[in-house]
Parts: C-alpha cells; structure tokens; sequence
C-alpha cells in the first residue's frame, strides 16, 4: 500500500500551469457579449479543492507572468489558500510571455459545452529543470507530489520538469500522483499520439498513483486490454479490464482511479467512479447529476480521493469523498470547489439534498 508520510509543512503540491477561463455561460462564443472568469489549471485545481473544502495545507509550483492577467490568476490562488512557488516571467507589453486562455461554454441540453485555446507564447510552457529550488520548497516535509497530462503536453520541457520534481519528491518521501488528462489538442500541437505516449510513459515510471479512465490510459500510454463491450459509460468491465497490463507495464503504479461518467445531454449525467488499488477493485455508488456546469468534476473527484488517501480512510471510503467532491463541484459555476468538507462526507454517506437548516 502508499506509504504517505503521517505530517509535513506541505500536505499536497501541484505543479503545472496556472489559466483563466473565459466562460459566456451558455450562450456560444460565437454570439456571446460578456463573460465569467474562472482561475483554474487542471493541477492547480486539485491544490484549490485540497485547501478551499478539505482544509489541508497546499501549495503550486507554475509560471507567474508579472501583468493585469497574472495579478487576477495570484489574487485566486491566495483567495482559496494555496501556497504559491512561481517562476516569475516579466510581459513585455504586446506579445508576452502569456497567462494562457481556456475558452468554454457551458452548452445546454442537447448542445454540448465547445472548448477551445490560446496557449500562444504561455509562460508555463517555458518552465524548464532547474527552475524551482525543490530542495527549498520540500524543507519542512512534503506528503504528496501532483502533475498532470495537460501540464506535460506544452512543450519539450515540461515533462523533463515533472519528472525532476517528482524524484525530488520521493526522495523526501511523498507519494507522487499524476492524472493522463489526456486533451488531443494539445498533444496535436506537441508532437501527436506517439510523443504522448512516450513522454507519459517516461513520467510513468516516476508515478505511484495514476489518475485516468481507459481511454487515457489506452490514447495517453498505450495501454490495451480485453475488449470488453460496455453496456454504458458506467460499467466499470472496460477499466478493470485494463488493470492486468497497467500490472504488467507499470508495476511501480499502486493506484489507478477515475470516474464513470453517462452523458444523456449537457446538463444530465449518471456519475459514479471506481479505482484499483494493488489488485483490489473498487466502486462507488451511481447518482444522476444536474449539472451546472461539468468543468473540473474530475479535478474534485481526484480532490476527494486523495484527501481520503491522505487522511488513512479505507480504499472505499476514500473513492466514496472523491465521488461525493466530484459531484458537487458539477452543481458550481467555475472549475474550483465551493463544497464544505462536511457537505461532502455527509453525501459520500449517503446524504440527501433535502434542505439544511
């Protein structure tokens, strides 16, 4: 099993790049006269639900551009108490370096939500080995190290960046974690399917908990299994299936988790999640969700489980708060938790949503 070490000054670090989304709600871009922004990044957004609901010491480790953007991006990440360790890159007025943009609508009913990019000249994708004193930032202890696919996807260096910290990390005892996160766009970008694969695979070897369902690990590592034919999106057959070879080609992995997601329009989902831990499999429950708006529900999932993991909850409860966190998070406008670490493990138990007075 994990051998989390039981205190340090930091409980979770994430490392990967800080975005602001731009969101119109459910009107289309193409028709949109206004919108939301959202803070997020899909490492970032663990360390937020880790400190915001679960009360845990966190920090990210990223790219910080010294201008308009990168003030509103430190202002959220203070708001929701992540510590924050940045590279700082100076923006020369006109052309960058760049916080990069995430644009995404919300959709409704029938039309999904459209998610598009400008990730041009991102200072996040300049952020190289030797950037970040990990010695420094791991001085008074670190319990779990986190990157992710979407990070590892933006330029020659960054999975070089992952992998140097995730050694630093484990050799100051943390856990490390990643989530495949697998986006074609970016990776079309960076090299296309076979540069994911290897580069994944690279950092793989570094990870003791992966974060993805069978068609990250199948698109993102390479990954085949038995052809199981899936009834719905919520039939965990497909994903178990899979675990001999994650066995088999990644021995050093102790944990593979994701979450069962049934989309019958934008705003009607079934949710459940499962995970394997050391040959043991796991299921959550299956609920209906309203939702919101379904951007980050699997940041809150992995938020949930690895609050679980870190607190020494069994394997199923801990499944049980990432499936409970994941759910919630589909019922808030944004990418970050709005939940309370007590709304969480009172749903995780089976709690209604009838009214709290």
């Amino acid at each position: 099993m994990l051998n989390i070490p039981s205190t340090g000054a930091l409980d979770f670090l994430s490392l990967g790049a800080l975005v602001h989304r731009l969101d119109p709600g459910i009107i289309p871009f193409r028709k949109a006269t206004e919108c939301k922004i959202h803070v997020s990044g899909g490492e970032f957004n663990v360390s937020a639900n880790l400190s915001d609901c679960f009360r845990m010491n966190t920090g990210v480790a990223s790219a910080m551009v010294n201008y308009p953007i990168g003030d509103l991006i430190a202002e959220r990440v203070r708001a929701m108490g992540v510590k924050p360790f940045y590279k700082h890159f100076e923006h020369d007025g006109v052309t960058g370096p760049n916080m990069a943009t995430v644009f995404s609508d919300q959709g409704k009913g029938v039309r999904a939500p459209v998610v598009f990019y400008n990730r041009c000249n991102e200072a996040a994708a300049q952020l190289k080995p030797g950037d970040f004193d990990w010695k420094s930032i791991f001085a008074g202890g670190i319990r779990w190290f986190h990157s992710g696919g979407i990070f590892s996807a933006l330029s020659k260096t960054t999975p070089e960046l992952v992998i140097e910290g995730m050694k630093a990390a484990k050799a100051a005892g943390a856990v490390t974690s990643l989530d495949l996160n697998f986006r074609a766009k970016l990776w079309q970008i960076s090299g296309g399917l076979s540069t994911a694969q290897a580069t994944l695979r690279r950092i793989c070897e570094h990870v003791d908990v992966l974060i993805g369902n069978e068609e990250d690990l199948q698109k993102g590592l390479g990954l085949t299994g038995p052809d199981v034919e899936s009834k719905s999106k919520i039939d965990p057959s497909a994903f178990f299936g899979m675990m001999g070879d994650v066995a088999k080609q990644l021995p050093n992995v102790k944990v593979v988790a994701t979450t069962l997601r049934e989309v019958h329009t934008t705003n009607s989902h079934d949710w459940s999640a499962v995970c394997w831990i050391e040959g043991q499999t796991y299921q959550a429950p299956t609920c209906h969700l309203d939702v919101v708006d379904r951007v980050g529900g699997g940041d809150g999932f992995a938020a949930g489980f690895i609050y679980g993991l870190l607190k020494g909850k069994s394997p199923d409860e801990a499944l049980r708060l990432g499936w409970a966190h994941g759910a919630m998070l589909t019922t808030f406008p944004g990418d970050t938790t709005m939940s309370t670490v007590e709304q969480v493990e009172a749903f995780a138990k089976g709690g209604s949503a009838r009214i709290q007075r």
